[in-house]
């Protein structure tokens, strides 16, 4: 993401996990959890582009309503109507740049793309939370003030997560830019994080602590969890290849397995229950 003319292929950086099994088991269930997660995020991208997309372009706002909980469209309200579309098509441009950007074939063989992809990510994703900002205090187009303050506190941490990916980019810092990018990618997905771990704890605990308007007690955890459990996996595995500690690899592979089954139910779920009935 530099922009520099001169920039060379970017140095793969030091395989931390290669030097013994636990690291070997880290890099696995890193590689894993990626997988779960790009499957996951593509099912939602599905969606995006087959509910959001169609409706959107050709001007049939008031179909975002179907859609239960939120409510997308107002009629009379052009500017939020107008706000709304514009965030749900960026929502489809992010998830899919997120996921080329954290893929390291594309980020060592086409550099070139993997930097303009990264200033693209990085600007959507900030106006993304801006524009979500705006969406919940503005607008009003939330469910529970919990939630908005949620989402709100997401919103800081993309701006904030943002600004330091891309200051240490530009000082090429690269093994620091890489762990504020994973660290990015973890906030910005806090949205598809929250309908995956929605639809796990329906399926593993029938719904318990979900209330009817979202005002119960799983509801007001998953509202800072979507952002700050994703976030601690992502920091656990960011300080296990850092440090190399035998015990500390293996611990956050086993993590990292566990969240690859929690997401694979997640997202079934989310697919099944949450997104195909609507297309």
């Amino acid at each position: 993401m530099n922009q520099a003319s001169t920039f060379p292929r970017e140095t793969p950086l030091p395989d931390l996990c290669a030097g013994n099994r636990s690291r070997r088991w880290l890099n696995r269930a890193a590689q894993g959890c990626f997988a779960a997660i790009g499957i996951g995020q593509l099912l939602f991208l599905t969606f995006i582009l087959a509910f959001y997309y169609p409706t959107t372009l050709r001007g049939d706002w008031a179909e975002w309503n179907r859609k239960p909980l939120i409510d997308g469209f107002r009629e009379g309200d052009f500017t939020g109507n107008l706000f709304f579309a514009a965030h749900v098509i960026l929502a489809a441009v992010i998830t899919a740049g997120g996921l080329m950007q954290l893929v390291p074939a594309i980020r060592n063989r086409v550099p070139t793309f993997h930097r303009w992809n990264g200033r693209i990510y990085m600007m959507t994703a900030a106006t993304l939370a801006v524009g979500g900002l705006w969406l919940v205090w503005g607008r009003g187009t939330y469910v529970t003030v919990v939630g908005a303050v949620g989402i709100s506190a997401n919103a800081l941490a993309i701006l904030a997560f943002a600004g330091l990916s891309w200051r240490s980019s530009r000082a090429r810092r690269f093994v620091q830019h890489r762990r504020w990018a994973l660290r990015l990618f973890a906030v910005v997905s806090a949205v598809w994080f929250m309908r995956v771990g929605y639809m796990a704890w329906a399926i593993a605990a029938g719904g318990a602590g979900i209330g009817k308007s979202m005002d119960g007690p799983f509801d007001f955890f998953i509202a800072f969890g979507n952002s700050l459990v994703p976030l601690a996996i992502t920091e656990a595995y960011i300080q296990a290849q850092a440090r190399q500690h035998e015990l500390a690899c293996y611990g956050v592979a086993a993590l990292l397995v566990i969240c690859v089954l929690v997401i694979a139910v997640g997202s079934v779920g989310a697919w099944l229950m949450m997104w195909s009935p609507y297309l």
